[in-house]
């Protein structure tokens, strides 16, 4: 499934390449003002951080919430505590484009994740074209060659790189390009099994100073204390927070993740 849907996002921006060259986003990206630290964002502290994330549909839980106003999803977030903004930008499966991304850039200051299959050079120069100060960088889905590559792209744009990993392995992969945000997601892209407590089994391999990631399997203030007690410095949650009043819901995983 995980190459399915990286096939079909880099399809899709084969497309958009054939309307809007290279050369054309290259220059929109570094017209862009500088980046948000997401670092500094993401930093640990007393209280776990949480990317709060715009999230339409998903292959595993089909559709979840229309969200016809992105914008105002992401100053809800803001308004809730949320430290960073994820915005899923995958059309075929997810729902979203980089339409939904520009919108929640202009309305918020926090930083902004593109999360997406990214498995090209022209999927990170459109990021930042659309104000992205993060992207999503799956290991599973890239050879170790692109993934340098990728990740030396995405800092030189002045963004940051959540580089997401489901092994042991491919948190030894994200260590070896210098990754300091690291994620585990619990969903297998493969299969969509979860597993839960692989973050847990994973998080002490993450070399020190960098920033701990946990990702899905967040529907309660519980599974955020259970990944804060397995070593997480941040939480990204979606379902949870599109399916529910977002401000109570993130202000009610913030207090569980002290």
């Amino acid at each position: 499934m995980l190459a399915d849907l990286t096939a079909g996002a880099v399809e899709d921006a084969e497309a958009r390449a054939s309307e809007r060259p290279y050369a054309v986003v290259e220059a929109a990206a570094l017209a862009q003002p500088p980046a948000r630290d997401a670092l500094a964002a993401l930093a640990p502290a007393e209280r776990v951080k949480i990317i709060a994330e715009v999230k339409r549909a998903s292959p595993s839980r089909g559709d979840l919430a229309a969200i016809p106003d992105p914008a105002l999803q992401a100053r809800l977030y803001q308004e809730g505590g949320a430290a960073a903004i994820s915005v899923l930008t995958e059309g075929r499966r997810f729902k979203g484009s980089l339409a939904d991304l520009e919108a929640v850039r202009a309305a918020v200051d926090l930083p902004v994740l593109r999360k997406d299959f990214i498995a090209g050079e022209y999927q990170v120069l459109e990021a930042r074209a659309s104000g992205a100060d993060l992207v999503l960088l799956i290991v599973a889905a890239l050879e170790q060659d692109v993934l340098r590559r990728l990740h030396a792209l995405v800092l030189e744009l002045g963004m940051t790189p959540l580089v997401e990993t489901h092994s042991a392995a491919e948190v030894d992969r994200a260590a070896d390009v210098g990754a300091r945000l690291i994620g585990v997601n619990a969903r297998d892209l493969s299969t969509f099994e979860l597993d839960r407590d692989l973050f847990a089994r994973l998080s002490e391999r993450i070399p020190p100073g960098a920033i701990k990631v946990a990702e899905s399997a967040v529907l309660s203030p519980e599974d955020v204390a259970h990944y804060r007690s397995g070593g997480a410095d941040v939480v990204l949650v979606g379902e949870a927070l599109v399916t529910s009043d977002p401000v109570s819901t993130l202000r009610s995983f913030l207090e569980a993740g002290l």
